[in-house]
């Protein structure tokens, strides 16, 4: 365990130039953008590019992975966007819910458009949508699961050139799968870490064993009862380790032996194998299993 605290943010994505061009080019034919987030990371997961490329667009903010996510917390950040002029659904593209929903807030966010071009002669005008979010916030799911998994094109358009590829939604919206991600712009380590967390920055960027490090501290102290449970440790067992003469450092990574030993990850010599415990507890995290858990709160 490193014992300095301190992350190493070595990461910078070389394509966000290309990446950036390529979605100012083709938001020329956009009427809507759907911003996908991470429901438990909703400010880490929103790259800040986003907003000034947009910039006049009308937006929709899709909070994904709802399921994972502190339910009350949910209704909180909902609340927060539409607070911020930003229409919000939750959504959970691999059991569908809310992708009803979002389909049924694009069509009355662009309803007064629909009807002014309809007034001017144009009848039975496609929405055109397109999606933007950083990796892992579920982009493909949310795809193929408001798509139904229908990814034919629906003919070219005047204008629109061979490679862009059109998915129809419905009779009233098309979805143009053309962006590649944005990677997310980061200079804080908190920002750093709770993208960690959640596996849009993969290990070999940050430390396994530090990134489940600041997992289980702010485990302990934000959902200490879903942390005993899933490992069966007692709170006076925490309250007895955290209150050692020592440094919290040491502390927490004795709280995170004691998980590993729990799991079953020993070595020789009756020692903890630490790789082992720091991926059970990322990968439980990240899967729900640990419980529903939102890293960032209002």
């Amino acid at each position: 365990m490193n014992n300095e605290n301190k992350i190493n943010l070595n990461w910078y994505p070389g394509h966000m130039a290309k990446t950036r061009r390529q979605i100012q080019e083709d938001l020329k034919i956009i009427d809507i953008v759907i911003e996908l987030l991470d429901s438990r990371i909703p400010i880490s997961s929103q790259n800040p590019d986003i907003a000034s490329i947009t910039k006049g667009k009308k937006k929709i903010v899709v909070l994904n992975k709802c399921d994972l996510a502190d339910e009350k917390q949910n209704q909180l950040w909902l609340q927060y966007f539409e607070k911020n002029n930003l229409p919000a659904v939750l959504t959970d593209s691999n059991s569908g819910k809310g992708i009803d929903q979002c389909i049924r807030k694009i069509e009355n966010i662009m309803n007064a458009d629909l009807q002014t071009q309809a007034d001017k002669g144009r009848i039975g005008k496609k929405i055109r949508a397109m999606i933007l979010g950083i990796p892992n916030v579920g982009k493909s799911s949310f795809i193929n699961r408001i798509s139904k998994r229908t990814t034919a094109g629906v003919g070219n358009k005047p204008g629109v050139t061979k490679q862009k590829q059109w998915i129809r939604i419905n009779d009233k919206i098309e979805l143009l799968d053309t962006p590649g991600v944005l990677w997310p712009k980061f200079e804080s380590e908190e920002v750093a870490l709770n993208l960690a967390f959640t596996g849009t920055i993969k290990e070999d960027i940050l430390e396994r064993v530090d990134i489940a490090y600041y997992l289980t501290k702010f485990l302990i102290e934000n959902y200490r009862t879903k942390l005993c449970e899933r490992y069966k440790i007692s709170e006076q067992f925490i309250e007895e380790k955290l209150a050692q003469e020592q440094s919290e450092n040491e502390n927490i990574y004795e709280i995170m032996l004691a998980i590993g030993r729990k799991r079953g990850c020993i070595i020789s010599g009756g020692n903890i194998d630490e790789e082992k415990t720091a991926r059970i507890i990322l990968d439980e995290f990240k899967n729900g299993i640990i419980g529903k858990i939102t890293i960032e709160c209002v």
